[in-house]
């Protein structure tokens, strides 16, 4: 779903209109720009990630129609509409498959403890 889309559902959701949501909705999907592709997600597109939102617009925002909405459930809604639940950062990485580059310093078994050499 576009950031125009997701506000659109937001207005109908909570009042007011799409322009006061676009950019909550916009902050989600940014790192579009660096991976155009749904991997794009695995940034923002989590528990941590509606909690950075919250952090970055506060916990509420006042839209159009002059209705407090908690920015928490903006994100929520976001998320859900993208991936039908709401992940933890957790679901994402487990299903990284590491690459040499990436375990530097760690051994290759799967519990990645570091290696002192």
């Amino acid at each position: 779903m576009k950031p125009y889309h997701h506000a659109v559902s937001s207005a109908k959701k909570f009042g007011g209109a799409p322009d006061d949501y676009m950019q909550i909705h916009n902050w989600f999907d940014e790192s579009k720009a660096h991976f155009a592709g749904p991997m794009h997600r695995a940034l923002r597109h989590h528990s941590q990630g509606i909690f950075e939102c919250e952090l970055r617009w506060g916990e509420t925002i006042v839209n159009s129609d002059g209705r407090y909405v908690a920015v928490r459930s903006i994100g929520e809604q976001h998320v859900k509409e993208d991936l039908g639940r709401i992940p933890s950062v957790q679901d994402w990485l487990e299903r990284i498959h590491p690459a040499d580059w990436m375990l530097r310093g760690y051994a290759k078994e799967s519990d990645h403890t570091e290696v002192t050499t």
